[in-house]
């Protein structure tokens, strides 16, 4: 995966996957993507050489630590 994009209230990261890749082996990417790290599918392009362009996206969190008092 690269690196992700903030909008708002949403963090986007973009998955891409290579042509063969079955779609069973698509849905459990997601699936784990979404079960351990919170992602959603937001949007999937498919191209023509087969190969899948996904945009996962999550609430963004507020940080568990505050800021450091100096």
């Amino acid at each position: 995966m690269t690196e992700g994009v903030i909008d708002g209230d949403w963090e986007y990261r973009p998955l891409r996957l290579p042509p063969g890749i079955s779609r069973r082996t698509a849905t459990t990417q997601l699936a784990i993507q979404a079960e351990f790290a919170g992602w959603e599918l937001s949007r999937t392009l498919l191209y023509s050489d087969g190969s899948r362009k996904m945009w996962l996206r999550r609430k963004v969190q507020p940080s568990l630590l505050p800021g450091l008092i100096t």
